[in-house]
């Protein structure tokens, strides 16, 4: 399969995914497009959380297929971009794909900082934010709703397995920076090009 100039991003929550590949694409000149935008438009328009609404996922196949079409026809139609998605490497796979991982409880903390400046961190989730444990509840729920649907319709028993990736970054490490993260990532991607002839 030839490859195109695409870098499908996934990684666990908080682990920074989507301000590293708003900076990858920045750095490239190339589009942004993110799943988590499209499912927050989705919860949006049905007056819903985003826990809400991947519960609803469950028993709704709608939802995952509207996702799943919008994946796909980014990898069909266009080139030249950036994608901040859980399941880009498996929708994408000519694409370039990185997982950003990052311990559960660094991740708490971080989310919990960010929703002082953040506002939109607010609508993740349907309770208060008000405390690390919160949000460390909230991000078990939506990784294990996930990772039932993504059991169950694609047979991927496992989304942050290293094997999916080109480039495993663990952004809880002092040396990976907001900078630095999307240094190594168009370093690496840039070995890919120039090394692999397909995919």
């Amino acid at each position: 399969m030839e490859k195109k100039h695409i870098i499908t991003i996934a990684g666990d929550l908080g682990s920074g995914k989507s301000t590293a590949a708003k900076n990858v694409a920045k750095e490239l000149n190339y589009t942004h497009a993110s799943t988590g935008d499209f499912l927050r438009s989705l919860a949006e328009g049905r007056g819903m959380s985003l826990t809400e609404l991947n519960t609803l996922a469950e028993t709704d196949p709608s939802i995952d297929n509207a996702v799943d079409n919008y994946s796909t026809s980014l990898g069909q139609q266009q080139d030249n971009i950036v994608l901040d998605s859980r399941l880009g490497f498996h929708f994408i796979p000519q694409s370039f794909k990185v997982f950003l991982e990052i311990d559960p409880a660094i991740a708490a903390e971080r989310i919990l900082k960010d929703k002082e400046v953040n506002p939109n961190r607010r609508k993740e989730d349907n309770r208060s934010f008000d405390s690390v444990e919160e949000i460390a509840s909230s991000i078990t729920d939506r990784l294990n709703s996930e990772q039932k649907r993504y059991a169950e319709l694609y047979n991927i028993s496992n989304n942050r397995d290293h094997s999916n990736y080109d480039l495993v970054i663990n952004t809880g490490l002092a040396e990976n920076t907001i900078e630095r993260v999307p240094e190594i990532i168009i370093a690496e991607y840039n070995n890919w090009l120039s090394n692999e002839k397909s995919i």
